[in-house]
């Protein structure tokens, strides 16, 4: 299954609010939530009462198109979150955390996850020093990911840098100014994600 490349407002609309799919625009008038505030298609403004499958089926979607994975890669990542200690939901919201492109994300070097994976496969990022353009890449409490010095000369990346340098950056992650780098403190607990995720009927569907 290749990845989707339709509008991406088309998306939230159809999750019911907003997933933070194009940056600045989804914080303007132009959001497509707030101009059609219903999902697509020629039934989307139709009350339908969902079931529970439907219910833990679009809980899962949302969650897949909010860190912007194919069904393939988040099913590995739920197969990894089961095989942990711990909390099965929790665990899968902290490797979706954990991801480079969601951290480059967080840090504000990216105003969209989408823009951040760009970013990384165009090698403008490094992590402890060496070179990584897999946006995949699990990051590990410690790990530090440092824009290149090289890239900071680019017009677009420093203009990406000072749009979002006023963006909160969770407690989780220690971001640095003047080194333009952020480091992973320690991974987030379920309280530190601010994903509108009920990741519990994640597990429900994925346990039948």
């Amino acid at each position: 299954m290749a990845r989707y490349t339709g509008p991406v407002c088309r998306l939230c609309r159809r999750e019911g609010e907003k997933l933070f799919l194009k940056g600045d625009r989804c914080f303007s008038d132009k959001c497509g939530i707030a101009r059609r505030a219903y999902a697509p298609g020629q039934h989307g403004q139709g009350r339908k009462k969902a079931s529970e499958y439907a219910l833990q089926f679009r809980m899962k979607q949302k969650a897949k198109r909010f860190y912007g994975l194919l069904e393939s890669q988040f099913h590995h990542y739920f197969e990894i979150a089961e095989r942990k200690q711990g909390v099965t939901g929790e665990n899968l919201l902290r490797i979706l955390e954990s991801r480079l492109d969601n951290i480059v994300y967080r840090l504000g070097y990216a105003s969209s996850r989408k823009e951040a994976r760009q970013l990384i496969l165009h090698n403008h990022f490094s992590v402890n020093g060496k070179k990584v353009n897999i946006p995949s890449f699990l990051m590990k409490a410690g790990d530090e990911v440092a824009i290149k010095t090289k890239s900071l000369e680019s017009n677009k990346i420093k203009a990406v840098v000072e749009n979002n340098a006023g963006r909160p950056v969770p407690n989780w992650l220690e971001k640095s100014l003047q080194a333009h780098s952020g480091k992973v403190i320690n991974l987030p607990n379920r309280e530190d994600i601010d994903v509108p995720v009920e990741e519990s009927l994640i597990v429900e569907l994925y346990s039948k």
